[in-house]
């Protein structure tokens, strides 16, 4: 048995995550096993959490959240200093 790299893509559904699905596949060699995951599934949804996913779509490979993955989605400090909660 030849072994395989495994790539997880925690996909929402939406036409941006389906452009990251086309990408990845159009990448993937033999040796890479491509599984495209509904993050609204709740297993899914936890295991993005431990994985530190923070945005949709993201993609782990080999376990490792992918580096152009990280770091993304909204925290409470930046949206602060973009002016939110405050009155105008």
């Amino acid at each position: 048995m030849t072994e395989k790299r495994t790539v997880e893509i925690f996909s929402a559904g939406c036409a941006i995550c389906r452009e990251t699905v086309s990408l990845v596949e159009s990448m993937a060699c033999e040796s890479c096993a491509v599984n495209v995951l509904d993050i609204q599934d709740r297993g899914v949804a936890e295991r993005a959490r431990q994985l530190g996913i923070r945005s949709v779509p993201a993609v782990v490979i080999d376990g490792k959240l992918a580096d152009c993955c990280a770091g993304r989605g909204p925290d409470a400090a930046t949206l602060r200093a973009a002016g939110l909660g405050e009155k105008l």
